[in-house]
């Protein structure tokens, strides 16, 4: 049984990478909380408090903070092969 891991993905609609970080939660049926800060200022001032980053998208996972799509980290902080 897959462990329940919080996952926020800041990110817009946009952005190409948002999309590949998303598709790849998505595949490997790992939920997570889209949140468009190109639509929702409050969450973009959120994101740079927590990340130091305009750029996206940035992940956190349970608590961590990923600045992109760093399919690697994602994957050791999820457990996923």
């Amino acid at each position: 049984m897959a462990t329940k891991h919080k996952i926020k993905v800041y990110s817009t609609k946009t952005c190409p990478y948002c999309h590949m970080a998303k598709d790849f939660l998505k595949q490997n049926k790992i939920e997570f909380e889209d949140i468009d800060v190109g639509t929702d200022e409050e969450a973009a001032n959120e994101m740079v408090e927590k990340s130091g980053q305009m750029g996206v998208p940035v992940l956190e996972i349970d608590g961590e903070i990923v600045v992109g799509f760093d399919k690697e980290k994602i994957k050791k902080l999820l457990g996923v092969k």
